[in-house]
């Protein structure tokens, strides 16, 4: 029997870096260090622990409970290595990166047309890094696709191939055991092979917290969005107000502007 637990935050973070020009394409989603620093400040000071999806796994279950976060990163912007992982350490907090294997060492190339600055992401030591520094590594595809667009076999190939290229290029002790549907596009396809391809978790870009319980799934994660904009203040009742995403689980598709 679930033990009773409180609704879960888990934030969804993109880059920690200091902000582009204004104007920039998604500059919104770059935090600045100092920025996350606070957030991180604040909710320790709260009482509260951030955990990587693995860590945080059995507050999901309702297998314990205590005041716990998820924290992730989406792409595997080096930057987060440089940036986050001190902050993170400093506080004792474990965290999930979501990597784009066929883009180890390269740049955010899925956003070139866009008008994206294109920034580096994280290649094989830094990914290495990361793990030594105790946080985690999850898949966002082999090549940050858009799965509700593509064929059957590539969404195999992007969702199962990735865990194995990821395995391959960083060996975990759990392996690599979490997903992220990039740009959140996904639909009831996708979430079964998702959940095939034997990952325990999926995050999604659907605005809320976790509520533990029975009619819950781990493949619909729901997230906390921050951004360049949110002050710890904000953060906090963020996380500890309730506030859902009023838009349908299954299907559900944003444009990747993240608004």
């Amino acid at each position: 029997m679930p033990l009773k637990a409180r609704p879960i935050p888990v934030l969804m973070y993109h880059q920690i870096d200091h902000a582009p020009p204004a104007g920039s394409a998604l500059r919104g989603l770059v935090v600045a260090p100092q920025t996350f620093f606070l957030h991180m400040a604040a909710m320790r000071l709260l009482g509260y622990r951030g955990l990587s999806m693995s860590d945080l796994m059995p507050y999901l279950l309702g297998q314990k409970t205590g005041k716990v976060f998820g924290i992730t990163f989406d792409d595997g912007y080096a930057n987060n290595l440089r940036h986050a992982a001190p902050v993170l350490k400093r506080f004792g907090f474990s965290s999930t990166c979501y990597v784009v294997p066929s883009l180890c060492g390269k740049t955010n190339q899925w956003d070139m047309g866009n008008g994206v600055a294109q920034v580096p992401l994280m290649n094989q030591q830094e990914m290495q890094a990361w793990v030594d520094a105790g946080q985690e590594l999850g898949s966002h595809t082999l090549t940050h696709a858009r799965l509700t667009d593509a064929t059957q076999a590539r969404k195999q190939a992007e969702i199962a191939d990735s865990r194995r290229a990821i395995d391959a290029l960083v060996p975990q002790p759990q392996g690599t055991c979490h997903f992220c549907y990039p740009y959140g596009a996904f639909d009831a396809e996708v979430v079964a092979m998702v959940r095939q391809s034997g990952y325990a978790t999926a995050t999604t870009t659907i605005r809320g917290r976790f509520a533990v319980g029975a009619q819950t799934d781990l493949f619909l994660v729901p997230r906390v969005l921050v951004s360049r904009t949110t002050s710890w203040l904000h953060l906090l009742v963020k996380c500890l107000t309730r506030y859902e995403d009023k838009r349908g689980a299954v299907a559900h598709s944003v444009d990747g502007t993240y608004p």
